[in-house]
């Protein structure tokens, strides 16, 4: 029999879960710290940590006393359904739910610590920590992205960090999964969002596009950069709307010393048409992370919004306005990999970067959405002072840099490649391998393209610089030989 949450008390128990204290009482939901526990009482083996301490756990239930939003009970629904189906660090691991049969609710791993919220309160914060919180939920979205999901709710409240510092996402109710039943969709006819953070794509209706998980990221880059939020708060489907055709104030015009390509990631994300944004949340985070790489447009140096006629002429245009039909979030995202070569400046030849030129050419002329890393490893010693100038005192990795990027210059030419899609790395490391590996991991590089010489003894007796990636690198590696 369904127990109102009101009259649950600590010591109750539910469905071998005993509740410990209640952690929050809000409108839609009750948490509750739990713990689970076996017929004799004693901690339940499955919910024990890696040290074999009982796994901080929490229960969330719906509070169902009739007359509530209709929308809040579809949404625990799609919680439960959803919630099961990701994995991972970036999501509260599942134990346990129960259905509206008896009593309904969601048993899940208890992340520690506070959400963002509080930090909205201190805003405006440092630039630095601004790109920080930005790439580790950039990073968080393109996880769930990868499993058919768009969260379709980000913002403060919904984000939390783990003690190892991956971003986690939390409420799913108003979520999409690819692969199941799109309950919302199919039983309600209004925006589902929450005002400050809902893109221009969902007030017209559109529930599938990652993208507009990276709308509401800018929304949050924005009021963490000015203490300001970009839309206001609106209440209304007509405030909402304005969106389609107002621009928001420039967030330089807040906050006058905000780097200008901190200002062109945030008005980037903030563009109306989706395919104007970062295309995946793993592109925004390799920016965030390489700032000096990004290239600045006209949105950068922007004051103002906008001119009067120019918003008359872009209401009319929304006024007419059909939203695209997109893929779902994982098609959109293999729509739009990273693709990394490791360029090898002294151990190549002309025939190999030749080689290595057209693989890169082939792949990314397939790959119209890939966004492409040149990258080049430079040796330092594990032990001592290494020589960082040459003799005439010229930086080596500026050369090294300017090396890759002459190397590349063909492939810009030929493919006439947009600024938005090409950077260029010099790592310092004393493993190439590792250095590779590293960077593919950090920034969710797709697909690693790289150059081979010939066999010799030497080599296969010591193992290859192509050998070790392919063995430690999580994504797809083509080696290619002369």
């Amino acid at each position: 029999m369904m127990t109102h949450p009101a009259k649950l008390q600590p010591g109750d128990r539910i469905d071998g879960f005993v509740l410990k204290e209640r952690l929050h009482q809000g409108g839609m939901a009750t948490v509750w710290d739990v713990t689970e526990v076996d017929a004799e009482g004693q901690p339940c083996p499955r919910t024990l940590d890696a040290r074999g301490q009982p796994l901080p756990l929490i229960m969330k239930i719906p509070r169902i006393k009739g007359g509530e939003d209709p929308a809040s009970i579809v949404g625990f629904e799609v919680e439960q359904m959803v919630m099961p189906a990701l994995k991972g660090t970036h999501v509260p691991r599942v134990v346990a739910k129960g259905d509206f049969t008896r009593q309904p609710y969601i048993v899940m791993e208890r992340i520690g610590g506070d959400s963002l919220r509080p930090r909205l309160d201190q805003a405006p914060l440092p630039f630095e920590e601004v790109a920080d919180i930005g790439q580790r939920v950039a990073l968080a979205l393109h996880d769930l992205h990868k499993q058919h999901l768009v969260h379709l709710d980000v913002k403060p409240s919904n984000i939390m960090f783990r003690p190892t510092g991956e971003a986690v996402l939390v409420d799913f109710g108003l979520s999409r999964h690819d692969q199941l039943p799109d309950l919302l969709e199919e039983e309600f006819s209004l925006p589902m969002g929450t005002g400050p953070y809902i893109s221009p794509e969902q007030v017209q209706f559109v529930r599938k596009d990652p993208r507009s998980d990276l709308f509401a990221l800018g929304v949050m880059l924005y009021h963490l950069t000015t203490g300001e939020r970009p839309f206001g708060n609106p209440s209304s489907v007509s405030g909402l709307r304005k969106r389609l055709y107002t621009d928001p104030v420039p967030p330089r015009a807040h906050r006058s010393e905000t780097p200008l390509w901190l200002q062109e990631v945030i008005l980037r994300c903030l563009e109306v048409q989706p395919e104007l944004r970062y295309q995946t949340g793993a592109q925004l985070a390799l920016d965030l992370q390489h700032p000096e790489q990004i290239p600045l447009t006209a949105r950068a140096e922007r004051m103002a919004t906008g001119s009067t006629l120019s918003t008359v002429k872009r209401w009319f245009k929304a006024m007419g306005a059909e939203p695209k039909s997109e893929d779902g979030a994982n098609q959109h995202v293999e729509r739009s990999p990273i693709i990394m070569v490791a360029v090898g400046i002294k151990n190549s030849t002309p025939a190999l970067d030749k080689k290595l030129l057209g693989t890169v050419r082939r792949i990314m002329q397939m790959e119209t959405g890939a966004r492409l890393a040149c990258v080049s490893v430079m040796k330092t010693a594990r032990i001592g002072m290494d020589t960082l100038v040459d003799e005439q005192g010229n930086s080596l990795h500026v050369q090294q840099l300017v090396a890759i990027k002459h190397w590349a210059r063909p492939l810009q030419q030929q493919l006439q490649m947009d600024e938005h899609r090409l950077t260029f790395h010099v790592l310092e490391a004393p493993d190439t391998a590792s250095a590779i590996v590293e960077f593919a991991t950090k920034n969710q590089v797709d697909h690693i393209v790289m150059g081979a010489r010939g066999n010799s003894t030497l080599r296969r007796y010591l193992g290859s610089v192509s050998a070790q990636v392919v063995a430690e690198a999580e994504c797809s590696v083509t080696v290619v030989r002369v």
